[in-house]
């Protein structure tokens, strides 16, 4: 059974790595997200005070196309980035049954060891047995 308990910690380490993982490629897609809204706002503001709104026009802000060339590059990575979140999803997702699968053998044993051993039994639940 100790080997049993080893496996179980390390599973459930394997999970939270999983789960952490999961989370930061989730926060750098919103991070992302929010700086290409950055880039947005500010195309739109030089475009504004330029005048101008055509990207294929002379006099169109070289900031506004480097700040849209930054923008798709943002959004390139973040498709690549949602792409990378679905693979670790399924890892964690079978990283997570993995372990409920190990827990439900530990309660199974568990189980086993207690109608093996009335005694045990009654003093888990905190009766004792009479003597005779």
């Amino acid at each position: 059974m100790k080997s049993r308990d080893a496996v179980t910690r390390l599973k459930r380490f394997e999970v939270d790595e999983k789960r952490r993982k999961v989370a930061e490629i989730e926060s750098m897609i919103g991070e992302f997200n929010n700086m290409a809204t950055d880039l947005d706002r500010q195309v739109d503001v030089e475009q504004e005070r330029a005048g101008v709104t055509d990207v294929n026009h002379y006099a169109y802000p070289t900031f506004a196309k480097a700040a849209l060339q930054r923008r798709d590059n943002l959004a390139t990575s973040v498709a690549g980035l949602e792409a990378k979140l679905a693979a670790a999803k399924g890892e964690l997702d079978e990283a997570a049954e993995e372990l409920r699968k190990i827990e439900l053998l530990q309660e199974r044993d568990a189980d086993r060891v207690r109608a093996e051993d009335p005694a045990s039994g009654f003093a888990v639940m905190g009766v004792q047995r009479a003597a005779g």
